[in-house]
């Protein structure tokens, strides 16, 4: 039997992504159009005609401008999990600031869908080596899971070369915390990325393709995600570099129509599901203990 992979969705708008963050300071959030609940509708739709359920890492900030946009995805039979709430690298927020964050955004998430909130992912991937602190504080705050650890070691801002390609136990003094890596790829001899967003849009779809086949001969579950302004045709004018730009927006018509291949292909569900299953099987359960210090 293969398994039945994640399917997530980091639920924020176009000004939130870390790579445009100089452009839209958050003192103009307020002020700028919202587009995540349109998508959002729709993507729901086109994942109830699929019968595939997922988790939805919600920003807090935004659950609080839209609550009917996140009561509808729990009403769905989606998973609702905490993106942090005002999408900031967890670097920058410090240990006291990102215990606010996770708290206020578990908060807001549990008031809206009655419902109790396990996971989170970090903005951006931002638990890297020397952020450790960071799953101290999950267990701290009640979380059960984290899928913020990123095995690749090209990308220039994140990456956790020693995680795990598969899911694994994280254990620390504050208890044991499970942990779903991105998924990647073995492409001739080396570890690349192969779970979604950039990825999925730019790359040829086979990458995605074989890093989920290799997961399967593993009998382990894959995981993909994409953001909302990934499943929009709509482009803000926003005047940031080329580069930029190409790595935000560029790709999204074929989205769609990968994702629907995609879903055609493999089985998805949500990452809550896998919980117990994990707790029951002989899993890697790692400290980090190398690498437990914060770094200059």
């Amino acid at each position: 039997m293969r398994p039945t992979h994640h399917f997530s969705i980091d639920v924020e708008e176009y000004f939130h992504p870390t790579a445009l963050s100089a452009h839209f300071a958050p003192e103009r959030w307020d002020g700028l159009e919202r587009r995540s609940p349109g998508v959002m509708a729709r993507l729901l739709d086109f994942l109830g005609e699929r019968d595939t359920r997922g988790t939805f890492f919600v920003l807090g900030w935004l659950a609080e401008k839209e609550p009917a946009m996140v009561r509808s995805i729990a009403d769905a039979g989606h998973e609702v999990a905490s993106h942090g709430f005002e999408h900031a690298i967890i670097g920058d927020l410090g240990p006291r600031g990102f215990r606010e964050s996770i708290r206020r955004s578990k908060v807001v998430l549990e008031d809206i869908t009655g419902r109790k909130v396990l996971g989170y992912r970090a903005p951006s991937f931002s638990i890297i080596p020397g952020r450790e602190w960071a799953f101290d504080i999950l267990l701290e705050e009640g979380y059960r899971y984290d899928a913020s650890l990123f095995p690749v070691t090209q990308h220039p801002t994140y990456g956790y070369p020693e995680a795990p390609r598969d899911p694994f136990w994280i254990a620390r003094p504050a208890g044991r915390l499970a942990e779903f890596p991105s998924t990647t790829a073995s492409v001739f001899g080396n570890t690349v990325p192969a779970s979604g967003g950039a990825y999925f849009r730019l790359l040829p779809y086979r990458l995605l393709q074989t890093g989920l086949r290799q997961a399967e001969l593993r009998s382990e579950p894959g995981m993909f995600y994409l953001h909302p302004w990934e499943l929009d045709d709509w482009t803000p004018r926003v005047d940031a570099p080329r580069l930029q730009r190409i790595r935000t927006f560029a790709g999204r018509r074929r989205t769609w129509r990968r994702m629907d291949r995609m879903l055609g292909e493999f089985d998805f569900g949500r990452v809550d599901a896998h919980l117990a299953r994990l707790a029951e099987r002989d899993v890697p359960s790692l400290t980090f203990d190398q690498v437990a210090q914060e770094r200059p």
